[in-house]
């Protein structure tokens, strides 16, 4: 933006900018599936220059504008799955937060958004957006399985299969917060990258992230694991059927962030012992294919929060 262009024309244009990358995540397929990503962008721009409420405000007219031209609901669900993350981000780096503080503050608007979404969609639809999900999946298992059976397949493996499929739906519910939690690391990871790429453009910056090889967790998400592996044992060897969703997703969670750290870990013995990277693709290949060993790494991540391998064995990596 030149320096000629007045905060409040400046305001007006990022604002016209996010109306029209709303729009066109509306109305123009597949593209508009890439585009939304960038409807952070502006709002981060503008809080990052004019401050927090300058960006709320836009956010608000934006969501207006965007009200009339589409609808409400997907208004809404465009302002709170991206609107409200470029805000928080903006107003991290306007605060000059460093780069794990920003994705952090930004994930956890983003967290309380979708929940906010959820709650939306249930009080003013009355629709209940898990339960939807839910049957959905189920009628797409039904159809293939009606497709099989019209194909002579064996009505007897197809049996087997649906006495397979409805636990596992029951699984995917319990895990609803989870996958929360999960859309609304995707929507942080997408607003990060966009503003990263962008913000240089306008002569700003955004702080970088540590390399991934010195990327390291608190140790409470090992407890985590440890509650989540006591609660799931309990739920089913004493019937504590109350406890089972918090367990399941508490060791969820645990694992997932302990095979991040566990790749860390990795990453950070690749690069001593200078593998190359044909070398690292092949077992990288091997540990997708192969699930105990993903099981191993995620282990091993929990286990390195509490007792720091790189710090022990390599000596902080000197």
């Amino acid at each position: 933006m030149g320096k000629s262009i007045t905060p409040t024309i400046e305001g007006g244009l990022l604002v016209a900018i996010t109306v029209i990358l709303g729009l066109v995540t509306v109305y123009v397929p597949i593209i508009g599936m890439f585009v939304e990503f960038f409807c952070a962008v502006p709002l981060a721009v503008l809080t990052a220059r004019q401050g927090a409420g300058k960006g709320l405000t836009a956010l608000v007219v934006a969501f207006i504008l965007l009200s009339m031209l589409i609808s409400p609901l997907l208004a809404t669900r465009i302002a709170l799955s991206f609107g409200v993350c470029g805000v928080a981000l903006g107003g991290c780096v306007r605060k000059s937060f460093g780069a794990v503080k920003i994705f952090v503050t930004t994930l956890i608007v983003a967290s309380a958004a979708q929940i906010v979404s959820l709650a939306l969609l249930l009080i003013i639809m009355d629709v209940n957006f898990i339960e939807t999900q839910i049957e959905l999946v189920r009628e797409s298992f039904n159809e293939s399985f009606a497709m099989y059976e019209s194909m002579g397949v064996d009505k007897a493996q197809i049996n087997d299969a649906k006495g397979q499929v409805e636990p596992a739906l029951q699984t995917l519910a319990l895990l609803m917060p989870t996958l929360i939690m999960l859309t609304a690391i995707i929507n942080s990871v997408a607003v990060w990258f966009t503003s990263k790429w962008i913000f240089p453009k306008l002569q700003m910056s955004i702080p970088s992230l540590p390399p991934f090889a010195e990327w390291k967790f608190p140790a409470p998400f090992f407890y985590m694991a440890i509650i989540g592996g006591l609660g799931m044992y309990w739920s089913f060897t004493r019937g504590w059927t109350q406890i089972q969703e918090v367990s399941l997703n508490l060791t969820v969670i645990s694992m997932l962030v302990g095979l991040i750290q566990g790749l860390s870990l990795l990453s950070f013995i690749f690069d001593r012992y200078k593998l190359s990277k044909l070398m690292r693709r092949i077992f990288y290949v091997l540990l997708v294919l192969n699930m105990f060993l993903l099981q191993l790494v995620a282990v091993t991540g929990l286990v390195d929060m509490l007792f720091d391998y790189r710090k022990r064995f390599f000596k902080g990596g000197d």
